[in-house]
Order: C-alpha cells, then structure tokens, then sequence
C-alpha cells in the first residue's frame, strides 16, 4: 500500500479536514492528504468557484458534471475539494483561484505555490 505523507498543514499544524460532502482528497479520506502515489499532489483544499470550475472544464479537467459511474455527484460553487497544487498556482496566473483553507491544505503544497499566494486566497 502507498504510504502518505505526515499529515501537517501549510501552517505547521495538524490537518484540517477539507470535506466530506462530497468527500475528497486522494485518498477520498476528507483530507488533502499526499505521498509517492499522488503524482499531482492534491493538497490545496480549495472553495469551488463558477470561475474555477469553468477555467477547469476549458483545461480538460471538467469537474462540474457528474460522472455516476465513478460515484461523483459533480462539483458546485461553494464546494470544498482538494486541488492540485499546480493547477491552483495556474488559476492563480490565470486569475480564476478560488479561496483556500490554510489549516486544511497540506505542507506539501509549499513545494509548489508560495504561501505568500496561499495567503492572497486565505478563507477569512
């Protein structure tokens, strides 16, 4: 099995659950946990936003439509999932990032974006 990296969150601290209503993160344990396994390092927990989700659909990464046969219900504006940390850094330039849970974002995320742009999105 995969091991996982420790689970600490940008801020130093234990991680924060992300969501599990729609449950997410690699591991779909709630949790942007990562290891070896996540090749895209989904540890950005991130509030879905129209703007993201169309950016997201453009790139070829549609995750609004449901797609039952992997038991996805699809993603809405105010939904919590955990992103890829280059793909948030590429909203980011874009101008389409959604706001961000620091304490439910994994340390990992730090070897992509900034925490310097982490904080410009930081949930209030």
């Amino acid at each position: 099995m995969a091991e996982k990296d420790p689970s600490v969150n940008v801020l130093g601290q234990p991680l924060e659950t992300c969501s599990t209503a729609p449950v997410t993160g690699f591991w779909r344990n709630g949790c942007c946990d990562t290891g070896d396994a996540d090749a895209g390092r989904h540890t950005v927990c991130a509030v879905m936003t129209d703007e993201f989700l169309a950016m997201s659909k453009y790139l070829g990464n549609d995750l609004s439509t449901p797609r039952p046969e992997y038991g996805f219900k699809g993603l809405k504006a105010g939904d919590r999932w955990c992103l890829c940390a280059g793909r948030f850094l590429q909203a980011h330039e874009e101008g389409a990032a959604p706001q961000v849970n620091l304490a439910a974002t994994h340390i990992r995320t730090l070897d992509v974006v900034p925490m310097s742009v982490l904080r410009l999105y930081a949930e209030a």
